[in-house]
C-alpha cells in the first residue's frame, strides 16, 4: 500500500482533481482509496458532497474526518479527532491511498494551487511537497511544476512520489519522512 497527499487551500481544486484522477488510476488496474479531512461538520453520501463524488469516481473506500466524527461511519461523541496513523490503520489494503487534507502531517504531498485563490504557495514551507499542480507552472521554483489540467502527468507524479505505508507510519511516529 502506497500513500500520497494532495495539499492546498480550499478552492484550489483538490476534489475536482481527485474526481479526474480516480477513473484514470483505476483504469490502470490500481485499487485506490481516499482519506478526506473536513474542517467542519459533515454528513456523508449525499449527491454533491465530496465523499459521494470520491465513491462515484471509483474509490474503494472513502474515509472522511472532522473534529466530531469520521466515516467509515464512526461517531466520536466528544472524543478527540483521530490522527492520520490511526485512520490509515483502519483502511483495507489497496494499491494507493490519496489523502486530501492533513497537510501538516509528515507524508509526501503534491500541492494543488490556483492563482485566483490569492493565497501563498505551501511548498516553500513544506519540504515534503515534491511537486505543484497549478494553473501557473512557470511561477514554481525548486519543485516539479505540472499544469493543473494535465491529469495524466499528475497521475504519473503521484505514482513516482507515493510512499509505502510502512514508511509513512514510521514518519508519523518519528515526525518526518525519509526519502525512498
Amino acid at each position: 500500500m502506497r500513500i500520497i497527499g494532495l495539499a492546498g487551500w480550499s478552492g484550489a481544486g483538490k476534489t475536482s482533481l481527485i474526481k479526474r484522477l480516480l477513473p484514470l488510476l483505476v483504469s490502470r488496474g490500481l485499487t485506490v482509496s481516499t482519506v478526506k479531512h473536513a474542517h467542519h461538520r459533515f454528513d456523508i453520501d449525499h449527491p454533491g458532497k465530496d465523499s459521494f463524488a470520491h465513491r462515484e469516481a471509483g474509490a474503494k473506500e472513502v474515509l472522511i474526518v472532522s473534529g466530531e466524527r469520521f466515516a467509515l461511519m464512526h461517531e466520536l461523541r466528544g472524543a478527540p479527532e483521530p490522527d492520520l496513523e490511526h485512520l490509515l490503520s483502519r483502511m483495507s489494503p489497496v494499491d494507493l491511498v490519496i489523502v486530501e487534507g492533513f497537510k501538516q502531517a509528515p507524508y509526501p504531498k503534491i500541492e494543488i494551487y490556483r492563482r485566483e485563490n490569492g493565497k501563498a504557495y505551501l511548498y516553500p514551507e513544506d519540504p515534503l511537497i515534491s511537486a505543484v499542480a497549478t494553473d501557473e507552472p512557470q511561477a514554481v521554483l525548486g519543485r516539479t511544476a505540472i499544469p493543473l489540467d494535465d491529469t495524466a502527468a499528475i497521475a504519473q507524479q503521484i505514482m513516482a512520489d507515493a510512499a509505502s505505508i510502512e514508511q509513512v507510519i514510521s514518519a508519523l511516529r518519528a515526525g518526518s519522512v525519509a526519502p525512498e
